[in-house]
């Protein structure tokens, strides 16, 4: 019986497994990723969202990944490549998906690490990878190697996205997949720039960041796409980048809207890494915070 909207299962989407930008110097990556947040390089390895090029791989945890791909040429270009979520089933999601209309590959096999993945575009056009981890596949080899006492953080808590239609978007991410409402607002009250969704199965989200004049410039997509880390002190996070020689556009602080601490840091080529306190500390504009993990 051929599978159907109606008889096809979503199976579990995690957490978000990798975020894939580009540089044009290699070497100022590893500066950034390895001497300013800690992040061993663990591998390199060749994916085809990376062309002839090798990808170096930034360990975060054993399945949280930032990857940097040497491709960058025109400093005008987008950085982001790929931001990749983790599933327990990537044939069932792929058929599922299918089954849903969306332009996916004809079937799933291992890809180059030995996982099962695949990737598809979501309304915007920003590539999408699903992976789901095997045992043998090139990050089971490297299990508890590379996890690295000077991470300024263990985890991705969440990836920001450009988002030029919020509700094109939400037909992806919230009506097929499931990704659930965690919070919306701006930093003015009559429009809304930031739109949270936490993943189906985990608990990091994707952030919309809504464009409403454009287009954006190269410094407001290295800005908008973004990877956020998780901290429970950001005043030793900041204390520890500035002891290792990088000093952030700004000291830590409150964002008046959404009621966390923050910290924003950039690499060479102007990809933003944000660090975030996860539980606000103050009453967040806008709409609720429906975050059923902070503690």
């Amino acid at each position: 019986m051929p599978l159907t909207a109606a008889t096809a299962a979503r199976p579990p989407i995690g957490n978000i497994a990798n975020f894939i930008v580009k540089t044009d110097n290699l070497d100022e990556a590893r500066r950034f990723y390895v001497g300013v947040l800690g992040y061993d390089e663990v591998f390199r390895h060749k994916r085809a969202v990376c062309g002839p090029a090798d990808l170096s791989v930034f360990k975060v945890n054993e399945r949280q990944y930032i990857e940097v791909c040497p491709t960058l040429q025109n400093l005008s270009d987008d950085k982001l490549i790929q931001i990749g979520y983790a599933t327990a089933d990537a044939r069932k999601l792929r058929d599922y998906l299918a089954a849903h209309g969306m332009a996916v590959p004809s079937r799933v096999t291992k890809d180059s690490d030995g996982n099962y993945s695949f990737i598809l575009k979501d309304p915007e056009g920003h590539t999408i990878e699903f992976v789901q981890y095997l045992e043998g596949s090139l990050q089971s080899r490297y299990r508890g190697k590379g996890i690295s006492d000077r991470r300024i953080s263990d985890h991705i808590l969440h990836v920001g996205v450009h988002v030029k239609s919020p509700a094109d978007q939400d037909k992806f991410y919230k009506d097929l997949l499931g990704f659930r409402f965690l919070w919306q607002g701006g930093p003015r009250d009559d429009r809304l720039d930031w739109i949270s969704y936490l993943t189906p199965d985990g608990d990091n989200w994707v952030e919309y960041m809504v464009q409403h004049e454009g287009p954006p410039t190269p410094q407001q997509l290295g800005v908008w796409h973004h990877v956020c880390l998780g901290t429970l002190d950001i005043q030793a996070v900041y204390k520890t980048v500035i002891d290792r020689g990088y000093t952030p556009p700004k000291e830590p602080g409150i964002n008046a809207r959404d009621g966390r601490w923050l910290l924003q840091l950039y690499d060479k080529n102007g990809t933003r890494t944000e660090i975030m306190v996860r539980k606000p500390v103050q009453k967040p504009c806008c709409s609720e915070n429906v975050d059923p993990y902070i503690k």
